[in-house]
């Protein structure tokens, strides 16, 4: 069996660059994820590995496939970007965006890719079926997104746009977005639109609303994380259209 022990190796220098860089990854289409439940959520998703990667430790048959690339502990977690690894990785295609018509999430700016995953995580579990980023949002096939998203991209339509406005704009139903004071409490809605924190959702992106809600809070409260907020959000609007 041939184990591969140099970060020279240029199967391993490309691995090492779709863990870490973004603009590499959309080039390649392709994204590498961690652990054995990210990788059985891909297969369950029809997802078919193009690599499965793992270290000698590894020897679970249904997971590692027929020719797992065997990795030294050491090149392994150069490639792998976890404080634990578990020693199994595989190289996914990235989905194409597919046209997908139903309740959608639109992300400006959220730039903290564990917050862009978890936004997933909760999209998948309550009904969403797109979600559009523009191109300030942290990279949703990165390996923190992945991690945190548990999946939820597996199940979910993404498009990255330059344009978010004109793809709110194209979308056919109430688009809701949320503000610290003054709107209704969460509803349902066929879309959501969320911001960065801090910063929040631009005039221009607020204008196209239809729907301004309010998460009521314990006074002297100052914001949620935008993650908490979505799946809060998410979920309201789920169980109220009869989810």
């Amino acid at each position: 069996m041939t184990v591969l022990t140099s970060k020279d190796n240029p199967k391993v220098k490309r691995w090492i660059r779709l863990a870490t860089d973004a603009r590499y990854r959309r080039s390649e289409k392709r994204a590498l994820i961690e652990g054995p439940h990210l990788i059985a959520a891909a297969l369950q998703a029809g997802l078919r590995p193009l690599a499965v990667l793992a270290t000698e430790e590894v020897t679970d048959p249904a997971l590692l496939g027929e020719r797992p690339v065997i990795l030294g502990k050491g090149v392994f977690r150069a490639i792998v970007e976890a404080d634990t690894p578990q020693g199994l990785a595989a190289e996914i295609a990235i989905p194409a965006g597919r046209k997908a018509e139903g309740p959608a999430v639109f992300l400006e700016g959220v730039q903290d890719p564990a917050n862009v995953g978890a936004i997933m995580r909760s999209a998948a579990a309550f009904g969403i079926v797109r979600v559009v980023l523009d191109q300030a949002c942290a990279d949703p096939w990165s390996p923190r997104a992945l991690r945190a998203g548990m999946g939820g991209q597996f199940g979910l339509s993404i498009v990255e746009t330059k344009d978010l406005g004109a793809e709110i704009d194209r979308f056919k139903g109430t688009v809701a977005v949320t503000v610290p004071r003054d709107g209704v409490a969460p509803t349902a809605a066929d879309a959501w639109v969320f911001g960065a924190e801090g910063r929040g959702l631009s005039e221009d992106t607020m204008r196209r609303a239809h729907l301004r809600v309010t998460i009521p809070m314990v006074p002297g409260t100052e914001s949620l994380n935008v993650a908490a907020a979505a799946a809060i959000c998410l979920y309201q609007s789920f169980s109220r259209s009869g989810g």
